[in-house]
């Protein structure tokens, strides 16, 4: 059985679609919606969108490979990627990660923590040079990491 867009998500897709003169222009957000829905960006995922768009599987593939935004492997719940350039490398980023392994129990950039919780990934910069180190969650933002923040937001990710 092929891949399909839930009700909710193909209601948002549709009215994507209606948002756009071409159906391939509509990629990055269908592609959204798809890593929304599904978690992550299977084959299985870029065969419905191409098939959505009307274009290649390999097209598919082209933009997924090449934004880093799109995940091709499952995460935990909470996917934590840490900056790792120049501003937050200089104001302690690799101590953020190496304590965010310890925390998590999972180590950088090799999958996810025993209870599903937690991957951690090294990213380039997210834009907070100002606030370093800082780290996004999921959708959210987490800047001026401490020990303590990280130890708070972590107790409270691990409870829920």
């Amino acid at each position: 059985m092929a891949l399909e867009f839930n009700a909710e998500y193909k209601k948002q897709v549709d009215w994507t679609l209606s948002r756009y003169p071409k159906k391939e222009a509509a990629m990055l957000p269908v592609l959204h919606l798809a890593q929304y829905q599904f978690g992550y960006i299977s084959t299985e995922v870029m065969e419905l969108v191409a098939k959505t768009l009307d274009v290649p599987v390999s097209r598919v593939q082209d933009v997924v490979t090449f934004y880093s935004m799109f995940r091709e492997q499952p995460v935990g719940k909470y996917h934590i990627q840490v900056c790792h350039t120049l501003a937050c490398a200089i104001n302690g980023g690799a101590q953020v990660v190496k304590y965010l392994e310890e925390k998590c129990g999972v180590k950088a950039n090799e999958g996810i923590s025993a209870d599903g919780k937690f991957s951690i990934l090294r990213v380039e910069c997210l834009g907070s040079c100002s606030t370093s180190p800082m780290m996004q969650v999921n959708d959210d933002y987490y800047e001026n990491l401490t020990k303590a923040r990280i130890d708070e937001l972590v107790e409270k990710w691990k409870k829920e």
